[in-house]
């Protein structure tokens, strides 16, 4: 039986939880901690149980990004990643680029099965490059799947919309899912996992090296600026009755979420 590559595509972002300054017209200090996107925590936690349930299979991580998102790698490879490819970039690239890295990096590599990837990158938040890359394979696509079973040739995908509705899609393989939250629940590493990790592959390839074909157009952030708060508190007084009311008026007329 030929070996079923899964490949996820990760993305080294800020953490949520730095304190992050703007420095120029669209840059941030990049002296700050960085790490996996949550989203495709949930796309390695499912490659890892698709590898369990479909062997022989082998999870690959694939990453763009600088030298530093070997660490983001290895966080990888310790959720269960079994090696992973990181392509040397010291430039930020929009979604257009990124998906045409990510694809000469994967059909260097092999012959994909399955590709996952997050739904989404907390950085940017463009939702774009999973679609961008699977129309550069030429292969379907899901996002924000929350239950994914692989059958014979193809994969059924539960894909979560809004007000709750769930659309189920059948692919046939390969396919790009985007893993949404509801997925599973991230297998977060144990010492163990991380030790083994330090000793896996991160195969390291220049970007020049690929060869990506240039694209007919392209994005660029302009301007980053800090997201400032305006708040206006307002005591609200009386009987409970009345400030269950006000509060009622104030979703619906100033809040606009009733």
């Amino acid at each position: 039986m030929p070996l079923f590559r899964i490949y996820v595509c990760v993305k080294h972002v800020p953490d949520s939880a730095a304190t992050i300054t703007v420095v120029g017209p669209n840059r941030i200090d990049t002296k700050i901690t960085y790490l996996i996107n949550p989203y495709d925590e949930h796309a390695l936690t499912e490659a890892a149980r698709l590898r369990e349930r479909h062997g022989p299979a082998e999870v690959v991580a694939v990453c763009l990004g600088p030298v530093a998102a070997e660490n983001t790698l290895r966080s990888a490879m310790a959720m269960g990643a079994d090696r992973s490819i990181l392509v040397v970039t010291t430039e930020e690239h929009d979604s257009i680029f990124t998906a045409r890295a990510l694809k000469c990096a994967i059909v260097r590599d092999g012959e994909p099965g399955i590709i996952l990837t997050g739904k989404e990158a907390i950085d940017t938040e463009g939702m774009q490059t999973l679609f961008r890359l699977a129309a550069n394979l030429g292969l379907p696509a899901a996002t924000n799947v929350v239950k994914l079973t692989l059958e014979e040739g193809s994969a059924l995908a539960e894909c979560e919309k809004e007000g709750g509705a769930v659309d189920v899609l059948r692919l046939r393989l390969p396919c790009v899912i985007g893993a949404g939250k509801g997925l599973n629940t991230p297998k977060y590493p144990t010492f163990p996992d991380i030790v083994r990790s330090r000793k896996k592959e991160v195969l390291k390839i220049e970007l020049a090296a690929l060869g990506v074909p240039a694209a007919e157009s392209r994005m660029e952030i302009v301007e980053l600026k800090p997201a400032l708060e305006n708040r206006s508190p307002k005591a609200l007084t009386g009987s409970p009755a009345e400030i269950a009311r006000r509060i009622a008026v104030i979703l619906k007329e100033e809040a606009r979420v009733m």
